[in-house]
């Protein structure tokens, strides 16, 4: 399976970019394109969003992300059955996920404090004047 990602949002498609790092392919080699506006003209298409038309709902985990991708390649290529051992592989992927997860969380919270803290050195600067 070869995904590009074209999202509007930066941090979905870097994010989507970190999950399928394996299958990612250019815009013109691959099978699914995911994209966070709709394409209904795109057959390759594969809408994430919040809206309930959505091939895969906001938010989602990274086996939420693989099973519905490999149905979307299935369905494109004629098979319609996951096997078993793609299922267990996608559970075992959920559960490093949340490590992951914990990490960039922990790393998203250091960057947000540091952020803070530079715009009330930056405030308190302009009023010491």
């Amino acid at each position: 399976m070869r995904v590009a990602v074209e999202c509007k949002s930066p941090l979905l498609q870097k994010s989507l970019e970190v999950f399928l790092q394996k299958h990612l392919s250019s815009l013109k080699n691959c099978d699914i394109v995911i994209r966070d506006v709709k394409m209904p003209s795109d057959e390759r298409n594969f809408y994430i969003s919040s809206a309930k038309d959505a091939d895969l709902m906001k938010p989602f985990s990274k086996a939420q992300l693989i099973l519905a991708l490999e149905k979307r390649y299935g369905g494109l290529h004629g098979a319609h059955e996951i096997s078993a051992a793609k299922l267990h592989l996608a559970y075992e992927e959920d559960d490093e996920e949340n490590l992951d997860f914990s990490i960039l969380q922990r790393r998203i919270e250091a960057l947000t404090k540091e952020y803070q803290e530079n715009i009330l050195r930056a405030v308190r600067a302009f009023y010491e004047k």
